[in-house]
C-alpha cells in the first residue's frame, strides 16, 4: 500500500491553447480540463490505475467536491480538517508542449491543521510499503514541517519518500541526517538549490547530477531519484549510480510528469525490482505522462520500460532494460 500526504492540494485547471501564448493578447482556447490534484494525489491516482492500494490524506471537507472526485476515482481518500477551501492552480499549455503555471498559495494553516495531517499519516505509516510526503506547504506552515514529520515517521516505521522544493526542501536538507528519508526525488533545479550548482548543467549532464545527488546519500538519504526532463533521470544509492534515457516522446504537457516518475519508481520497488528496473519504470512513467494532456497520469499499458535505456555511471555503458 502507498500512503500519500498532500498538505497543499489543488484543483488543477488546464487550459490548452491552439497557438503560442502571447502576453496581453486574446487567445482562443482549444480545451479546458479540471481535476483534483496535487503531487501526492497524483501518485495515489497512478497507484489505483496500477492496482496498487493507496490512501490519500488531504486537508478538505468530507463532502467537498474534491474529495468526492477522488472517492469516485477509486482512491481511498482520508480528508482532515482544512484551513479553508482547496486552492485552484491554472496551467496553460501550448501546442509545442510549453507549459505556464499559475499556482495559488492556498489557505493559511494553524498548528492544529498541520498536526491533524501528521497524525493521519503517522497512524497508517507502519502498514504502508511507502509513505509519500509531496508538494508545497500551505501558507502558515513552517518550512521544516516535512523534516519534522520524517523524524516522527522514522520512529513508527515504514519507508518515506519526499518530493518538495524551495524552503521545505532546504529545511529538509539542512536537518540531515536526522530527517533523512528513504527516497528523495528532486529535479535539476531543486538539486542546484542546495548544492550551488547550475540547474541547466545538472539537467543536461547526468554525471554532474549524480555527483550532486551523492551529497544527499553521504548525509543519510537512502536513495535519490533525480529527474532531468527530456534527459531522463538519474538514480543514486549507496551501491551505485545509473542514468536512464527515455524513448522519443511527443510532449503534450509536462505537468505531473515528475509525480508519475516517482510513482513508477515506487511501483518497481513494490514489485521487488532491482535499482535498474525501478529507474527504468520511473522514466517510462514520466515519459508516458508528458504525452498526455493536463495532469493525466498514465496507466501501465501506456508505459514502456523496455524502451528505456539504463547505463551505470562511472562505468562502461550498461544494457537496455
Amino acid at each position: 500500500m502507498i500512503l500519500t500526504l498532500t498538505p497543499n492540494p489543488s484543483i488543477d485547471r488546464t487550459v490548452a491553447l491552439d497557438g503560442e501564448l502571447s502576453r496581453g493578447a486574446v487567445h482562443r482556447v482549444a480545451s479546458v480540463t479540471s481535476q483534483a490534484g496535487g503531487k501526492g494525489v497524483n501518485i495515489s491516482r497512478a497507484a489505483v490505475t496500477a492496482d496498487i492500494p493507496s490512501i490519500a490524506v488531504v486537508p478538505a471537507q468530507k463532502d467537498d467536491a474534491f474529495v468526492l472526485e477522488l472517492l469516485g476515482a477509486g482512491i481511498d481518500c482520508r480528508p482532515v480538517r482544512p484551513a479553508g477551501d482547496v486552492r485552484v492552480n491554472l496551467t496553460i499549455t501550448e501546442p509545442d508542449g510549453t507549459t505556464t503555471k499559475l499556482n495559488s498559495p492556498g489557505a493559511a494553516v494553524l498548528p492544529l491543521h498541520l498536526e491533524l495531517m501528521a497524525q493521519a499519516v503517522l497512524v497508517r505509516a507502519s502498514s504502508a510499503d511507502w509513505t509519500v510526503l509531496a508538494g508545497s506547504l500551505p501558507s502558515g506552515a513552517p518550512p521544516d514541517f516535512y523534516a519534522e514529520l520524517v523524524r516522527r515517521l522514522r520512529e513508527v516505521g515504514g519507508r518515506v519518500a519526499v518530493d518538495t522544493s524551495d524552503a521545505p526542501l532546504r529545511s529538509l536538507v539542512d536537518a540531515l541526517p536526522a530527517s533523512a528519508p528513504d527516497l528523495m526525488k528532486p529535479n535539476g533545479e531543486e538539486l542546484a538549490s542546495f548544492t550551488g550548482g547550475d540547474a541547466d548543467k545538472l539537467e543536461s549532464d547526468p554525471l554532474a547530477a549524480a555527483e550532486a545527488a551523492r551529497q544527499l546519500i553521504d548525509r543519510g538519504v537512502g536513495a535519490v531519484l533525480a529527474t532531468l526532463g527530456g534527459n531522463g533521470a538519474v538514480l543514486v544509492t549507496p551501491e551505485g549510480a545509473w542514468h536512464a534515457t527515455p524513448p522519443p516522446t511527443t510532449v503534450v504537457s509536462t505537468v505531473g510528469a515528475g509525480d508519475s516518475s516517482l510513482f513508477g519508481y515506487l511501483l518497481g520497488d513494490v514489485r521487488g525490482g532491482s535499482p535498474i528496473e525501478r529507474l527504468a519504470l520511473g522514466v517510462a512513467y514520466g515519459s508516458a505522462a508528458v504525452g498526455l494532456a493536463g495532469t493525466t497520469v498514465p496507466n501501465p499499458s501506456q508505459t514502456h520500460p523496455d524502451l528505456v535505456t539504463v547505463r551505470p555511471l562511472n562505468h562502461s555503458p550498461g544494457a537496455t532494460t
